[in-house]
């Protein structure tokens, strides 16, 4: 499930929405760093969020500005993402990471001040991690035993690395698990067959 065998074109296939994110993250990435006014138009600023910018509360969730947020982030959604797009299929997958990226933006609007800015997609990937722990312990007919380990593992070591990394949202990802996990009984409404 979380091991990538298929080559550049199998994986497009395959993946689609996977492989769109990780086209914007990329292309993004380069533009912030070549147009540093981009950065300032889409970072989610809680005090521009304030005065009604709400585009703030999406834009982030695809923004980095140093190469290994982005090399990270990226990384991290081509090898947790594709096992979900399987499951969920393209539409609710994008329902899914959109979702608790939201969720987790929101959060952090409420609860921080209004000077607190942030980007990243950290959110949206820990979503992906509630998503994942909804279907282990409400939906288990659609994954096994050794791949729900290794996703609480990750989560887990994940979860720690939040709290002793310095400059982090904590609040976006600990609102994005919540989010992903508070999102899973309504995009799996419906879905029956196992994950293979």
């Amino acid at each position: 499930m979380f091991i990538r065998t298929e080559n550049f074109r199998s994986f497009r296939r395959l993946y689609p929405i996977i492989t769109i994110i990780m086209a914007i993250h990329i292309v993004l990435f380069i533009g912030v760093n070549l147009f540093p006014a981009l950065l300032h138009l889409t970072a989610g600023i809680n005090f521009y969020i304030g005065l009604g910018e709400y585009w703030r509360l999406v834009t982030p969730i695809f923004i980095h500005e140093s190469f290994p947020h982005v090399l990270f982030n990226t990384f991290s959604l081509f090898l947790f993402g594709p096992g979900l797009e399987r499951i969920l299929g393209k539409f609710k997958f994008i329902i899914g990471y959109l979702g608790a990226g939201v969720i987790a933006n929101i959060a952090t609007f409420i609860l921080q001040g209004p000077s607190y800015s942030h980007i990243g997609a950290s959110g949206a990937i820990f979503g992906l991690f509630g998503l994942y722990v909804y279907i282990i312990y409400a939906r288990k007919e659609l994954i096994d035993q050794q791949n729900s380990q290794i996703v609480m593992t990750i989560l887990i070591l994940s979860l720690v690395m939040t709290f002793v990394t310095p400059n982090i949202n904590i609040l976006g990802h600990l609102f994005g698990l919540v989010g992903g996990a508070a999102l899973g009984p309504i995009i799996l409404i419906g879905r029956r067959n196992r994950y293979s």
